[in-house]
């Protein structure tokens, strides 16, 4: 085998919505000036009893389902998420245990919005270098269990949720080289810091961040695919909010690509919200199966990873 491929995907959100019209009734503010901001118009919040590992469990298990897989054909278990509680057991043994996986490698791997594209990599290395044949990779954050409710910059931002992916090995690579890298003197722009810990963020810096220096990493993680921005049929990058996406889409440059806005109706999700938008492309049928797609994170500690992928 000379690489690896995703065979399948899968995603979870709790039932619980909280809309922009309910928020006003918490903090000082409106849909309008929500909307304005940042583009969302809703997002899931995991109840109290909805720990990390069942979101991130929940969406592995739709996977599993979808690559026609058994919990003993996977050998290593990767969870990307900044909201565990527990110190140990980690979530991915967690998740393990939950589906009936009997004895793979199983890490946490914590860079926060960027942690998915980590994590895939990570897979995709571990299966080229022969530790690995079929991995679980799961981007899960409950968001909400961090978050200020009384901070009307950030509790509007924020949703639960898990996305997962069946990482296997193939004759021909399905993922494509990564590109990663961080800023970490600027780590204090995004934090999940205190006790307890809460969320916050410095938007501006973030956004000039993103949309100034994001864009020529990107273009290079397509090069590392042997591609240009105009080859890809879709592109998935974190979901942070539509100010970010929207312009760091177009000055990317993939002009005949569906761009992922599940941010609208998700919230920022952390590192769930790579996985989380690509899976609803998948199931929604608008990309298909061998189109090339770049799934791009970016955010806390200004880490970013990105790589072009083939769709399921």
């Amino acid at each position: 085998m000379n690489g690896s491929r995703i065979a399948a995907v899968g995603h979870y959100q709790p039932a619980k919505v909280l809309t922009n019209e309910d928020l006003a009734g918490m903090v000082d503010t409106s849909d309008e000036w929500i909307m304005s901001r940042v583009g969302i118009r809703t997002r899931h919040i995991a109840g109290p009893d909805e720990p990390v590992d069942e979101l991130a469990a929940h969406a592995a298990a739709k996977a599993l389902a979808a690559a026609g897989l058994a919990p003993g054909d996977i050998d290593l278990v990767l969870v990307a998420t900044s909201t565990a509680i527990d110190r140990s057991p980690n979530m991915a043994a967690r998740v393990a245990a939950r589906l009936g996986i009997p004895s793979p490698a199983a890490m946490d791997l914590n860079v926060v919005c960027a942690g998915f594209t980590h994590a895939l990599a990570t897979a995709d290395h571990a299966i080229r270098a022969g530790g690995a044949v079929r991995a679980l990779v799961i981007g899960a954050d409950k968001m909400s269990d961090v978050t200020d409710w009384s901070d009307r910059t950030t509790c509007v931002l924020v949703g639960d949720g898990a996305g997962a992916a069946v990482v296997e090995a193939a004759k021909e690579a399905g993922i494509g080289p990564v590109l990663w890298g961080s800023v970490p003197e600027m780590g204090h722009a995004v934090r999940i810091e205190g006790q307890p810990a809460r969320f916050a963020q410095e938007g501006q810096s973030v956004y000039r961040w993103a949309t100034t220096q994001l864009p020529a990493i990107a273009r290079q993680a397509c090069e590392r695919a042997g591609l240009v921005p105009q080859d890809l049929a879709g592109v998935v990058l974190h979901q942070a909010n539509l100010r970010i996406i929207e312009p760091l889409a177009e000055k990317i440059g993939a002009v005949n690509a569906v761009v992922a806005r599940d941010v609208a109706e998700s919230g920022n999700t952390s590192a769930a919200s790579i996985p989380l938008a690509f899976s609803k492309l998948v199931e929604q049928g608008r990309i298909s199966s061998g189109d090339p797609v770049l799934l791009f994170g970016f955010g806390g500690n200004l880490s970013y990873a990105g790589q072009v992928v083939r769709c399921p």
